[in-house]
């Protein structure tokens, strides 16, 4: 049964309320994949249900944990120093050759000399060494610090009777010695030493094999060589402190992926697990409510989205307003409708399966919109169907929307209006779901080749399939709810316009074998009325279709009615002026009551009643004026007597079937109609209409008026043409040379 709006269709505070109901609906639909979830949830308690992560959670504490472990796990680095521990054997040597050849000095001074002097020369070489080499990129500066202080820790301490032995070499006992202390510095100091005293324990078997042959100079080369050997291989502080914040840098994410269980049921709620719990804001007191107010504030861009659209096409806020609440009303159910599909396709969706997301009728919503209320409208909709698409159908948590099925539902939604926005029957509805098929199955394709890395050959087969079957169950949704909308918002599609406008409806078969002469009369009126709105930009279809209703009344008098009285008496010469009019104006009633009884929308019944608005029977009244005159009697009558009841058209559909029907009535009087005749007629009917203020009520603009004219004149020439006719030309024809 179909709702009554009137009463409440303008009310301003039932179009608040809608608006409220459009917030709501964004908010409800989109808070459970925006908003976390929280959990009341106390220590020491067991828990009574399992948490489960509402999205992926990076679990920082446990990331700290796993860095610190791959540190430990770090082994100290060392660097070999290039340490030519030679050189200072070499310097020994030559000092050990100048001062035994200096005669001079004592053999006790020597002793002292030596004491002092070799040392030095340790400290010397290492300080030179580290001094050489700081600044450059062979070794880092703490490198180099830390090899001074494990080099001189490490110094070999030669025995006090050594030096009592050096003064006494000659020359040429050096000169062996030095070259046997060379070679087995160089080989001990090649491999690398990280204590100095494992190299050191293998000189004397080395002296030993060596060419020298006296005691006391294997002993003396054996303490100098011990001596110069120093370790080389050290600790690198820097190097494995950066190898550590490295393998702190390079442990992954340890995150938690969304549906798994975080907290298992009868688990103890223990102070870490309470204070990780609340680290991932799933606690109810704890938990920010930034996302609320986020989400309250998208919302409502989504319906400022609406609104602003609608207040600048129609003025919501304004008198004649294009969208009532009515049509408010039906769009909201649209969305639920639509958002409702989506998340119930959405259920189904996993992560492994994530394309049954293309299943969805997405343009199940625009299509509608498209059909019952404006192609604009569903344009500006089908962005919002798009962004809502993006977040239902989003399986990475990492993110809020998921292009990829945002830009699927805008290409669906399109493809859907365009194939749509002028449909003339059930069947393009089908049409159009197929449309849809193809171009979302396309938009599917270059997704998967744009992103590089094909699938499986079937999962890519399946889900271009999903895309092809989502648009063939678009168009069977919007078949079955077409005539659902149609009944209970009394809403008069194009579809059904164009199904009322078979000539096989009961009411125009019985116009027609009734009535053939007001038939013939309403299809012309009908012709001209469809010209002149499109002309203004008004229904033109609705005109028409309204134009062979309008004077269905007439079927139940047919014989009163000048078009139908062939080749017969016009009753009316016989009756009383006041029956005839009651007789002429009781067709509009009467046909209300017929398009009532047979359940025509309420759009076309309007045009059958206000086609006549309060205009004047000027013939019945002048008629019934001389009958009073020649009977000598008052007159007991006015003009408003012989007005019709109205109400007076109230759209500019029903002004226009109004002028057309009798523009064409006119004409049709005329014997040989010509050009000026016909102008003139139409000026004149549309000024005495205007004069008598039947478009008060319409939002007819005098431009507008004009418009209707020009296009009713050049629509009537070309139905009449072979009746009107035209003037000659007043040009002499030029002769011929």
């Amino acid at each position: 049964m179909q709702f009554s709006w009137s009463g409440w269709k303008q009310s301003a505070a039932v179009r608040w309320i809608l608006l409220f109901l459009f917030v709501l609906l964004f908010y409800i639909t989109l808070a459970p994949y925006l908003l976390p979830k929280t959990y009341d949830i106390q220590e020491g308690k067991r828990m009574e249900r399992d948490v489960v992560a509402p999205a992926q959670i990076k679990d920082d504490k446990a990331r700290i944990k796993a860095q610190e472990e791959a540190a430990d796990r770090v082994e100290p680095i060392y660097s070999i120093v290039a340490m030519r521990s030679e050189q200072l054997l070499e310097q020994i040597f030559a000092r050990m050759e100048q001062l035994n050849q200096d005669d001079q000095v004592t053999t006790d001074n020597k002793v002292t000399i030596y004491r002092t002097e070799i040392p030095q020369l340790y400290s010397d070489y290492v300080d030179e060494f580290v001094r050489s080499n700081t600044g450059k990129d062979a070794y880092n500066d703490t490198l180099l610090q830390e090899m001074a202080t494990t080099v001189k820790n490490q110094e070999y301490r030669i025995p006090e009777e050594t030096y009592y032995k050096l003064p006494q070499l000659t020359v040429v006992q050096i000169a062996d010695m030095q070259q046997v202390g060379l070679t087995i510095v160089r080989k001990l100091m090649s491999d690398p030493l990280r204590e100095a005293e494992t190299a050191r324990t293998k000189v004397a078997e080395l002296v030993n094999a060596s060419s020298l042959s006296e005691r006391k100079t294997r002993e003396i080369v054996q303490e100098l060589a011990r001596f110069a050997i120093m370790p080389n291989k050290f600790l690198d502080s820097e190097a494995t402190s950066e190898a550590k914040v490295a393998a702190k840098e390079n442990t992954p994410e340890v995150v938690i992926n969304q549906g798994d269980i975080i907290v298992h049921k009868g688990e103890m709620v223990t102070q870490e697990l309470y204070d990780r719990l609340s680290s991932f804001n799933l606690l109810q007191d704890k938990k920010s409510y930034w996302p609320q107010l986020g989400l309250l504030l998208l919302s409502l861009l989504f319906l400022l989205f609406i609104y602003s659209f609608l207040d600048k096409s129609s003025g919501l806020n304004t008198a004649n307003v294009r969208y009532n609440n009515a049509q408010l009303a039906m769009l909201l159910l649209i969305f639920i409708l639509n958002l409702l599909i989506m998340r119930i396709v959405e259920l189904t969706q996993t992560d492994t399966i994530s394309y049954v997301g293309y299943l969805a009728p997405t343009a199940m919503g625009a299509m509608l919109i498209t059909l019952l209320l404006d192609v604009q409208l569903a344009v500006v909709c089908s962005f919002l169907f798009a962004i809502a698409g993006s977040i239902l159908f989003n399986v990475d948590s990492n993110r809020i929307f998921d292009f990829n099925y945002g830009f699927m539902t805008t290409v669906v939604s399109f493809a859907a209006i365009f194939a749509i926005h002028r449909a003339s029957q059930r069947s393009t509805i089908l049409k159009a779901g197929i449309m849809v098929s193809l171009f979302g199955s396309a938009s599917v394709l270059a997704l998967i080749l744009l992103g590089g890395e094909l699938p499986e050959k079937t999962e890519m087969v399946t889900t271009i399939a999903f895309a092809f079957a989502g648009g063939l169950l678009t168009a069977i949704l919007v078949i079955g709810l077409m005539p659902f909308f149609e009944i209970t918002f009394g809403i008069l599609s194009a579809l059904k316009l164009v199904e009322l406008s078979n000539p096989n409806h009961p009411l125009l078969r019985k116009l027609l074998t009734e009535t053939p002469g007001t038939y013939h009369h309403s299809v012309m009126v009908g012709n001209l009325s469809e010209a002149a709105a499109e002309a203004i930009g008004a229904n033109g279809l609705l005109c028409r279709v309204g134009s062979y209703y309008h004077d269905i009344g007439k079927t139940k008098r047919p014989s009163y009615f000048i078009e139908n009285q062939s080749n017969i008496e016009n009753p009316h010469d016989s009756i009383d002026p006041k029956l005839s009019k009651s007789i002429i104006i009781a067709h509009a009633r009467d046909g209300v009551e017929m398009l009532k009884n047979h359940n025509i929308p309420k759009p076309i019944r309007d045009i059958a009643e206000q086609h006549h608005g309060t205009t004047f029977l000027q013939y019945f009244y002048h008629k019934a004026w001389k009958q009073a005159e020649a009977a000598g009697e008052e007159t007991d009558f006015t003009e408003d007597d012989f007005r019709y009841p109205g109400p007076k058209a109230q759209s500019k559909e029903a002004a226009i079937v109004g002028i057309a029907d009798c523009i064409e009535a006119a004409v049709r009087s005329l014997r040989s109609p010509t050009m000026e005749q016909v102008e003139s007629m139409i000026n004149k009917i549309i000024k005495n209409r205007l004069d008598d203020g039947q478009f008060n009520e319409c939002d007819l603009t005098l431009k507008e008026l004009d418009q209707i004219a020009q296009t009713l004149k050049e629509s009537v020439i070309g139905i009449f043409h072979s009746r009107i006719e035209y003037p000659e030309d007043s040009k002499p024809k030029e002769r011929l040379a």
